[in-house]
């Protein structure tokens, strides 16, 4: 499925409430809060700080999607076009950087 079908569906979600999406602001703190929770899950994978039995099971596709909401979220907010936007980013990736590391 393409970024703009998620970008529907996600606004089709936000559009049945009278304010659809927050303020930028508010939007960039759940993207940073859900980072953090992405950030203590792989801590508790590879890092050192292990999980407390007390603490509920996350799932790390869960955790990213989480934040791939909050971006979409803050994209339609916005009116931006990720499937243009991403296409751009690509682009980049293999014209300016596409010597920039040791290949296989």
């Amino acid at each position: 499925m393409s970024l703009s079908n998620y970008q529907k569906k996600v606004d089709k979600w936000a559009n049945q409430y009278k304010t659809p999406y927050w303020q930028p602001h508010e939007i960039l703190a759940r993207i940073t809060e859900e980072t953090g929770e992405l950030a203590r899950l792989i801590n508790h994978i590879y890092g050192p700080k292990k999980k407390k039995s007390s603490e509920d099971e996350q799932e790390l596709g869960e955790e990213l999607s989480d934040i791939i909401f909050a971006v979409v979220c803050m994209a339609n907010s916005h009116d931006i076009n990720l499937d243009e936007a991403f296409d751009r980013v690509i682009d980049k990736a293999y014209g300016r950087d596409n010597e920039r590391y040791e290949k296989k």
